[in-house]
Formats: structure tokens, C-alpha cells, sequence
């Protein structure tokens, strides 16, 4: 067994640790950190840094770092936006990209912004609307009043209202957000620099990237006023001191039970470890053939491999014996409190067999789901853009409650942002892509099952993806909004070769969501609720619930740790990443960084580590200190937290990011963004919330 993953089941055993938890700030423990760091965050503290902080669509968090709507992320967090605003004659993914006024910003076509300015319990509402529901009936009656009360909150299109379920339905709560359609680029680094050390340094750690971008967030043409942003700390972070990460963490699955993690040992993570590692050989291959080629894919292969090397460590994790003995011991104990009390033993009463029965049927529907639903057998962008408006078209003249939930009204903004804003398509790329699916499709399902024959008929995979990439005008954004408006009426009349096939799958499509979500996904949620509940009544508190892309707070320390008898030093610098150069992707500084060489002290930080726990969707959370003071960007972890998916261990698992003062330092000597530089320095004078 691998070193470190013995060290991850040895350790599982050990009781929680103070810097575990990734928690709701309605909910966070003060009393507890302040008897464990001698500091205890005030109401107004947690209401400036909550205020601060950013969702941004798609998957990462994001920061306000001054009162004119500058937002800070991840380099990888605006690498979308960045290839969008690329051409083959300008290539700002190789160059970086600096506006040095706000006229120079660039509009993101497809990024949102979301401020969360409210939280509202509303679990009685889903409880009284599922009560005495199974099945398919708890589902429908439970999203049909998420809807309905999302809708009721939504009064514009500036505002997002999203049902957040929390300790697996234990608790609902509705989260009112501040939503920015209009996003523009700032500034951001040579894809190179951001990514420095590729794949054989991600997840790993000394790090030396440089994953930094600046948006700005505009209304009314104008930058919008961002009153409550985190200022930047006068004197960064050192070893030991107390930091706190704000942001959205995707997703955990601690509170799951062994047969859920099973599966995903078993089924779920081995079939997407296969797909994703055929698709990098796949990429890779095609981005070799030329300069063109490896530009348009560079930024699609580097999410793969990020994403290939992430699930391995999942697995590994749950392939460790020590990490399921300990879950099973818990759950056991938490079965045997049940029996001793009645009315929790009849509540829960069937859970664990009866999620066994899901999980057995998913077993078998997981690959027709993950194909003819989930998207891996139509991978190309132009495709999601034929399905969504086939069933824009079939959802949205229905009443707001019966539609499915991506078309519900509180939806539709992103929903028209995501077809309505102009963005290149890589057709190359697609064709690839699109040939590499419907290859799975056949492989997957066989090619005497029906509906690969419905889609392939007697075509080759590459032959019809060819044509359909060539043959669809879905790249045009006024074709997309013609049918968008047009309705059901233009979607049916359409000759669009890509919307006659998104028309000709979508029945069986739909058949299989509605089979996995009444044989599986209502189980597992109904179920779900059942066992949080009896953790309440058993055990007498909820503790942290698992991560759900929701804003939580996390407190931990600026710390290296010990592996295999060395020391590895919480913070690199500046002189480190010089001394890693080698002239050679992927450890290749770009010419701006040799040009600078010498500018900034060798001795100055440039990543962290720290015992923060988090997990992916916190790439871009802003790093604080107990000023509520900008020390820091998280932008990584070690290769020891893609276990904190399912426990978290404090001697080993650290959080990865970029340096406040190592921000500073290369925005100044390195790239000369000195608007930029000038906005930080400006809310250094700002005065720090109160603290206890």
C-alpha cells in the first residue's frame, strides 16, 4: 500500500481536529476557535467577510478586493473567459492579459457573478410539501416547491434564489444572491505561469504557479460599487499564523453511508477514471498535430488531467482498508443508537436495505445514464446548445413548477446568458470530441442496442460528427436566440442537423433521467434526510454539513507537514521558483518572469501551505486573517486532501495557495499592472471589522 494512503487510514481513526469543518456561516463555531486560536470572529466580522466573497458560475469561488467591483480568482477559474476572448491572431491564454484602463476591459461572455446577501431556513416548507411521500412523488413534490419558493424570491434578473439542501436534506435553506452578468477580464497571467510545473506538479507541493486573475463586475456601463470587499493585509501570512478560507467547496461525501461510498469505489469512479483517461490519450494526441491544434485544446486537456488526477486520488482513498473500516464502525454505532430509541428506530426504518435496492439498480443504469443523459456519449458544446433549446422549448411554456430544474424561472438568466453571448467554437476540437463519444457510446451500450442504432444509424462515429459540426449553424448566436425565441414552433421546423438529433435522442434521453430519478436519486435523497435526522435526535448536534458548492467559512494555519522523514516548508519563493526553471515545458518561467529576474527579493513568498480544509469549487477563495485582511489566494491542494472528500486528516492535508505578498510583488515587477496594484494598496487603509 502507498505511504501515504496508510498514513490517511491510520489516521482516520483520531478524533476531529480544530481546523476540520467546512461550515455555514449561520452556523459557524466562534467559541470553538476562539478556545483553539484565541480568537473568535464577531457577527459583523462574519457579515463583512460573507459579503466579500463571489460564486462565480461554473464551479469556483472568487473574492471583492475593493470597493469598484474588482473581483479576484483563480488564473484556472477565468481560463474559460480568457479562451473565449482568444483568436488564433491573439492567443491571450500564451500572453496573459492586462487592461490598463476600464475601457480596456474585456466582457466575458459566459461568466456570472454571485454575492450572497441572505439565508432563510426553510426546511418546513419542503418537509410539510414531501410529508408522508415516497419516491417519485417525494421528488416531484419536493422540486416543484423548490421552485416555487425560488421564483417566489427571485423578484429580478440582478437576483439568484437557489434551495440549498444541507446534511442531506436535514435542513433546507433558501440563499438569496447579488447575481453580475456583467464580468470583464482584467488582468491575467501566461497560461504557463499559472500552471507552472503542469501535470507532474499538480496536486503536489512545493508549488511555484502563479494562478491568479482579476475580474471586475459592471452595471449600467459602468464598474459596479462593491462596498463590502476584503481589503488587502499590510504584512502577509507567515508559518503558524491563523488564516481563514471563504469560499464554495463542491462537494464532500462524509456524511454518505458505506454502500454509497462502495459504489463509488466500485462503480462510479472506475467508469469515469476509464472515460477520462481515454479522452486525454484522445486529446492529447490531437493537439500534438500543430500549433493551432495544441491552442485550442490546451485549455480542455489541462481540465482533464486535472480532473484524471484528482478521482484517482479518490479512489486510492477509498481503496485504503483503514478509511471504510472506520466509516463502517461509525455507522454501526450510529445503527445501534437507533435501536435504543423507538421512535428513531420507526423513523429510519427500511433506509439501509432499501438504498442498498437504489445503488444495486444504478449499478446496472449507470453507463446508459452517463450516456444518453449525463452527456458522455454527446460531448461537444454545440450539441448542449441543440439539447438545451429542444427542451427550452418543451419546458418553458409550462407552469414554473413542472419544469425540470434547470428551466425554472430562477434558472432562465444563466440559462439565456449561457446560448445568448457570443463565444468561438473550437469546430475542430469538436469533431474530435464528438467522434471520441459517440465511439463510447457504441463501445458502452453495444452496437445492437437501439438507441446507439438511433444515433448512428449506418454512420461512422467520425464521418456523422463531422457532418454535424460542419453542418450546424449553432456556432451563430443569432441562430441560437432565433430558435430560443422562436419556441417550440422554430425548434420543430428547424433543418439545424444538431437540433434534429438533440429532437430525435431527447425522448430517451428523458426516459432514463425519469428512471434514475425515481428509482435512485429519490431514494437516496428521501433516505438521505431520514439518517440526518437521526444523527440530530442520537447524537444531539448537526456538526458541519457536507460541502454543496455553498459559501462556507474554514479555519487553519499556515504550516508545512512531515512525509516520509523530511519536512516539507509551508511557504516557497520567489528565488525557489528561479531555481526551478528549466527552460523546458512544463517548468518553463515565461519571458516576462526571466525579464523581471532580480526585480523582487529571492526571499519573498511566493505559494503556501496550510491546514485549511477544503476542496474543488474553493479554487479562487480568497485566504483572510483574523483581521478579515487578504493574506492569500487557494488555488490547489496536496495530493493528500483528495482524500478530504471523505475524511479529514489534520497532519497531512493541506490546502494550496498563492501568497498575498507574492501576488502583489509580480503584479508590480513582473507584468506592471500597476491599476491593479493601486486598487490593493488603496484598501490596505481600510479599517478591519470588529473582533473578539
Amino acid at each position: 500500500m502507498h505511504r501515504r494512503l496508510l498514513a490517511l487510514g491510520l489516521l482516520l481513526s483520531l478524533p476531529a481536529s480544530a481546523e476540520e469543518g467546512m461550515w455555514t456561516y449561520d452556523a459557524f463555531p466562534s467559541e470553538a476557535v476562539k478556545k483553539a486560536y484565541g480568537f473568535a470572529p464577531t457577527q459583523e466580522w462574519l457579515d463583512k467577510v460573507r459579503l466579500g466573497s463571489v460564486r462565480l458560475a461554473g464551479g469556483c469561488s472568487a473574492s471583492f478586493v475593493s470597493p469598484d467591483g474588482l473581483v479576484m480568482t483563480n488564473h484556472h477559474c477565468a481560463r474559460g473567459c480568457i479562451e473565449d476572448l482568444s483568436s488564433p491572431k491573439e492567443d491571450l491564454l500564451a500572453t496573459g492579459f492586462y487592461a490598463k484602463s476600464p475601457q480596456e476591459e474585456r466582457r466575458c461572455p459566459k461568466i456570472e457573478a454571485n454575492q450572497l446577501v441572505e439565508m432563510t431556513d426553510v426546511t418546513a416548507k419542503m418537509n410539510a410539501a414531501t410529508k408522508g411521500l415516497s419516491g417519485a412523488a417525494f421528488n416531484t413534490a419536493l422540486k416543484k416547491e423548490m421552485s416555487t419558493v425560488e421564483a417566489a424570491c427571485a423578484t429580478s434578473a440582478d437576483v439568484r434564489c437557489d434551495v440549498v439542501t444541507l446534511f442531506n436534506g436535514g435542513k433546507y435553506q433558501l440563499y438569496k444572491y447579488r447575481r453580475f452578468q456583467d464580468v470583464r477580464l482584467v488582468f491575467a497571467p501566461e497560461f504557463s505561469m499559472a500552471a507552472f510545473g503542469g501535470d507532474p506538479d499538480n496536486f503536489n507541493f512545493p508549488r511555484y504557479g502563479y494562478d491568479v486573475s482579476f475580474l471586475r463586475v459592471w452595471q449600467g456601463d459602468a464598474p459596479a460599487k462593491s462596498p463590502d470587499y476584503l481589503p488587502w493585509a499590510k504584512e502577509g501570512a507567515r508559518p503558524g499564523d491563523l488564516v481563514f478560507v471563504s469560499g464554495h467547496p463542491g462537494g464532500t461525501e462524509r456524511k454518505s453511508t458505506v454502500a454509497e461510498l462502495e459504489f463509488q469505489r466500485d462503480v462510479a469512479l472506475p467508469y469515469t477514471l476509464l472515460y477520462l483517461a481515454e479522452l486525454r490519450g484522445t486529446l492529447r494526441e490531437f493537439a500534438g498535430g500543430s500549433a493551432e491544434r495544441y491552442r485550442i485544446t490546451r485549455s480542455r486537456l489541462r481540465a482533464v488531467e486535472n480532473g484524471l488526477k484528482a478521482l484517482r486520488g479518490r479512489h486510492q482513498a477509498l481503496a485504503d482498508p483503514s478509511l471504510l473500516a472506520r466509516k463502517r464502525q461509525d455507522e454501526a454505532d450510529l445503527r445501534k443508537r437507533i435501536e435504543a430509541q423507538a421512535q428513531v428506530k420507526t423513523d429510519t426504518a427500511g433506509v439501509w436495505e432499501e438504498n442498498a435496492q437504489a445503488l444495486d439498480a444504478y449499478r446496472r443504469m449507470l453507463p446508459g445514464y452517463r450516456m444518453k443523459e449525463a452527456g458522455d456519449g454527446f460531448l461537444s458544446e454545440l450539441f448542449g446548445y441543440a439539447e438545451t433549446l429542444v427542451r427550452a422549448a418543451d419546458e418553458l411554456p409550462k407552469p414554473n413548477a413542472e419544469r425540470l430544474r434547470e428551466y425554472t424561472e430562477g434558472q432562465l438568466p444563466a440559462l439565456r446568458q449561457q446560448l445568448l453571448r457570443a463565444a468561438p467554437v473550437a469546430t475542430d476540437l469538436e469533431v474530435v470530441q464528438l467522434t471520441f463519444s459517440f465511439n463510447k457510446l457504441r463501445e458502452t451500450l453495444g452496437a445492437d442496442d437501439p438507441f446507439v442504432q438511433l444515433v448512428l444509424g449506418k454512420e461512422a462515429p467520425a464521418d456523422l460528427a463531422r457532418a454535424l459540426v460542419m453542418g450546424t449553424k449553432l456556432g451563430d448566436v443569432k441562430a441560437r436566440q432565433a430558435l430560443l425565441e422562436g419556441g417550440k414552433a422554430a425548434v420543430e421546423a428547424s433543418k439545424d442537423p444538431m437540433i434534429q438529433l438533440a429532437r430525435k435522442v431527447d425522448a430517451e434521453a428523458r426516459a432514463t433521467r425519469k428512471r434514475y430519478e425515481d428509482t435512485v436519486e429519490s431514494v437516496l435523497k428521501r433516505n438521505g434526510e431520514r439518517v440526518a435526522r437521526a444523527n440530530l435526535a442520537v447524537y444531539g448536534t448537526a456538526g458541519y454539513p457536507d460541502a454543496t458548492f455553498t459559501l462556507r467559512l474554514n479555519q487553519g494555519v499556515v504550516k508545512g507537514w512531515t512525509e516520509d522523514g523530511h519536512t516539507v516548508d509551508a511557504l516557497t519563493t520567489f528565488g525557489g521558483a528561479y531555481a526551478r526553471h528549466t527552460g523546458k515545458d512544463p517548468f518553463k518561467l515565461p519571458d516576462s518572469w526571466m525579464k523581471a529576474q532580480g526585480k523582487v527579493p529571492a526571499s519573498t513568498p511566493f505559494d503556501m501551505a496550510t491546514t485549511n480544509d477544503i476542496i474543488g469549487g474553493n479554487s479562487g477563495s480568497p485566504m483572510v486573517n483574523r483581521d478579515g485582511q487578504v493574506v492569500g489566494l487557494i488555488f490547489d491542494g496536496n495530493l493528500q486532501s483528495l482524500g478530504g472528500r471523505f475524511a479529514y486528516v489534520p497532519e497531512t492535508n493541506r490546502a494550496v495557495g498563492v501568497h498575498g505578498d507574492g501576488i502583489l510583488a509580480a503584479l508590480e515587477h513582473v507584468y506592471g499592472a500597476t491599476r491593479v496594484v493601486s486598487e490593493l494598496r488603496a484598501s490596505q487603509q481600510v479599517a478591519a471589522p470588529s473582533a473578539k
